[in-house]
């Protein structure tokens, strides 16, 4: 068995939206995507105050990804053209397929802007393969009770979206997503198979890869191999996935993404056009 180790480490950058604290891991100054994984918004921790505006996330477009939506705190409401609509509370996840397009909104549920409180949340893009870009549009609410909770050792709890055994999402191509929560003092190996890019982010707290120290919002890149062996020492909680790269040319504009200009340009084309439909 051979262990990953750190290649390189990238802070997060603070780019707040409204009044709300966001930190964007990736991409970042040095660092463009670890393919698929594309984008990483970090909102929060933060608390709001009763009656307050909610999120800013209103109704807007996708084509050609999917987002992966973790709710650690707080609740999220989701509405989009294709009739997916859900509340899902903290601990939960939203898994949405984009595909071919589809118009979403993610907001505070009204009782949330009443009474306020904590909110932190966890946005992903994976990007889908040029054969899949066009897929028929889905959505799936994933509620806390539904993820397949795993102890990799003592005081180490993997919770699981996707990708691991009893997960309740089946991805499109087999990406593997989950939290790791890691008591203080505890040590696990994450399995992470050969020729597969790994994600790993701590949200909070700080780990150690190997001998390597990742800390509090920091994303690591890791060599190849078909493990990572993790420790810590306070105690912390990680984004941990895996999957295939896919190796393809990314155009991102905005919120798309596509393999050409051309179909970015065909894209708004057919979003201006009312193809994805509305809210």
């Amino acid at each position: 068995m051979s262990e990953r180790q750190v290649v390189s480490l990238h802070r997060s950058v603070r780019d707040d939206i409204r009044d709300l604290v966001t930190r964007r891991p990736v991409p970042g100054p040095d660092i463009a995507q670890v393919d698929p994984f594309l984008f990483l918004n970090h909102h929060g921790p933060q608390v709001y105050p009763p009656g307050n505006d909610g999120l800013p996330f209103g109704p807007h477009p996708h084509r050609g990804f999917e987002t992966v939506t973790f709710i650690l705190d707080g609740a999220l409401a989701h509405h989009d053209s294709g009739s997916g609509a859900s509340v899902v509370e903290a601990g939960g996840v939203q898994w949405m397929t984009a595909g071919s397009g589809l118009v979403h909104a993610e907001l505070s549920p009204d009782s949330f802007k009443r009474t306020g409180g904590p909110l932190e949340i966890l946005q992903l893009w994976v990007n889908l393969p040029a054969r899949l870009k066009m897929t028929e549009p889905s959505y799936v609410p994933v509620h806390a009770g539904d993820l397949a909770k795993r102890s990799l050792g003592e005081g180490v709890t993997l919770r699981a979206v996707s990708g691991f055994d009893a997960a309740p999402v089946d991805p499109l191509t087999g990406v593997a997503l989950a939290t790791v929560e890691m008591q203080a003092g505890a040590s696990a190996r994450l399995p992470a198979p050969a020729g597969r890019s790994v994600l790993f982010y701590t949200v909070r707290g700080s780990a150690l890869v190997g001998t390597d120290a990742v800390p509090e919002h920091h994303l690591a890149r890791l060599s190849d191999g078909d493990g990572v062996q993790v420790a810590s020492e306070e105690g912390c909680l990680i984004l941990f996935g895996h999957a295939d790269p896919i190796a393809e040319p990314v155009v991102a504009r905005g919120p798309f993404v596509m393999n050409s200009e051309k179909e970015i340009a065909q894209a708004i084309r057919d979003y201006q056009s009312g193809t994805f439909g509305g809210l």
